[in-house]
């Protein structure tokens, strides 16, 4: 399984479509075995090629601090799940979420 998450720094962006980039997480066996980090594509998320890039990529879940309608939308054609309201270091998220919560 692999999990995106909107990355400004090393926390989640509290807006998915202006990141600076995208910590996808490679899991296995509950854990993560691999970090990559994507550089955010130019224009706005749900706009650029962003989900389809993702997808290919294996991304099944995202996890985001917000994201608009259209975002969620283009993601979710692409199989991507979209879990809103994440805050805080995007490994912490990612372990949290791994680990049910």
């Amino acid at each position: 399984m692999k999990i995106a998450i909107p990355t400004r720094g090393n926390l989640v962006d509290g807006h998915f479509g202006h990141c600076e980039m995208y910590s996808v997480f490679t899991i296995n066996d509950n854990k993560i075995i691999e970090t990559e980090i994507l550089p955010s594509l130019v224009g706005c998320g749900c706009k650029s090629n962003i989900a389809s890039v993702l997808y290919e990529k294996g991304v099944s879940i995202m996890l985001a601090g917000n994201m608009g309608e259209g975002a969620m939308n283009v993601l979710n054609m692409h199989n991507i799940e979209v879990i809103r309201g994440c805050s805080g270091d995007v490994n912490a998220v990612a372990e949290a979420y791994i680990n049910g919560n």
